[in-house]
């Protein structure tokens, strides 16, 4: 009877072990302290954190000004979601707070991620942690959690900041619809940046140098910020002038075929989510014809209106981020250490 009883604790036990290796891996906690300990506590940490927060600050002194002004002149109370156009309205010659993190914020996901393991395996001390009684993907999978980490923690950090400067600024408390707005916002915004810190990971597997994953890294924001909406446009326009647009039909379906290639980058759906989010009156996102607007109340949308009409954008980012993160799984858990 007592033997039966110790295997069965012995069963248990085995059991209890496997499933706690199936939930966390050995040594994932470990590489992901160290990880995020390393990123918060570098220069590189630092001086990206000042860089947004500068320009987030001025960005929205201005706007707090702009909408000081206007509800001075208008005499009246403040308007619904009034505290959201902190982040949304602009001045010259400053863009809004949502276009300058979507200008840097993927400066910031490519410069965390783009030595995550070449510059280990540059080092030698790769080879050296993988010895060591940890699972293989434990070391990417902290690595990549604990950047995301990082991602999180400055925008959370900056956006409270920019909160109460605008409070000081405009003496508006948020409402709570404006504070869940903001937190799907900053869900919205790490996916976002997210992305980009899966693809220079993946970089990072592929390339041996850091400088080359680096650069590899900024042409392909340059790309996705620049180029592609050029393209598009150039290939628009290329259409229009070759008389294939006969009818409305023909021109609707250009223009929606135009911003479907135009949200094959991440920034167009990180703008398109964030208009969403930030400006509660948005109601579509796609090519609406004036006759179509014939009867539409201007009423601002409810939260979970506004949650349905981004999902699209945030399952592509999702998948985005997910396809990259994939690509460097998979090259990491294949190729011998030396070889990276």
């Amino acid at each position: 009877m007592a033997e039966a009883l110790a295997r069965r604790r012995a069963r248990l036990a085995r059991r209890s072990l496997a499933l706690r290796d199936l939930v966390v891996a050995p040594g994932l906690s470990a590489v992901y302290r160290k990880e995020l300990a390393d990123q918060l506590g570098s220069r590189r940490f630092a001086i990206l954190f000042v860089l947004i927060l500068f320009a987030a600050l001025s960005s929205v002194y201005v706007a707090a000004n702009a909408i000081r002004d206007a509800l001075e002149q208008a005499s009246a109370d403040a308007p619904a979601h009034t505290f959201l156009l902190l982040f949304t309205v602009a001045q010259d010659p400053l863009p809004p707070f949502y276009q300058f993190l979507s200008f840097l914020a993927p400066l910031v996901g490519i410069a965390l991620g783009f030595d995550a393991i070449n510059s280990e395996q540059e080092r030698g001390t790769l080879a050296r942690l993988l010895a060591q009684p940890i699972y293989r993907d434990s070391v990417i999978n902290g690595k990549f959690l604990a950047r995301l980490t990082t991602v999180v923690v400055m925008l959370v950090s900056i956006t409270v900041l920019v909160g109460a400067i605008g409070i000081y600024r405009l003496g508006i408390v948020p409402t709570g619809e404006e504070v869940a707005r903001l937190v799907a916002f900053l869900a919205v915004a790490a996916l976002f940046v997210g992305f980009w810190v899966a693809i220079s990971m993946a970089f990072s597997v592929y390339m041996r140098q850091p400088a080359t994953a680096a650069l590899a890294g900024i042409a392909t924001w340059l790309f996705a910020t620049f180029f592609l909406g050029m393209i598009v446009d150039t290939l628009a326009n290329a259409v229009i002038a070759a008389g294939a647009i006969a009818d409305v039909d023909a021109y609707v379906g250009l223009q929606n075929l135009r911003l479907t290639l135009a949200r094959l980058s991440p920034n167009t759906l990180f703008a398109e989510s964030t208009l969403a989010l930030l400006l509660p009156r948005v109601r579509t996102l796609g090519l609406i014809l004036p006759q179509q607007t014939i009867g539409m109340i201007p009423n601002p949308l409810a939260l979970g209106q506004s949650l349905l009409l981004i999902w699209p954008q945030v399952v592509s980012l999702l998948a985005l981020t997910a396809f990259c993160f994939a690509a460097a799984y998979i090259r990491f858990m294949r190729a011998e250490v030396r070889s990276l």
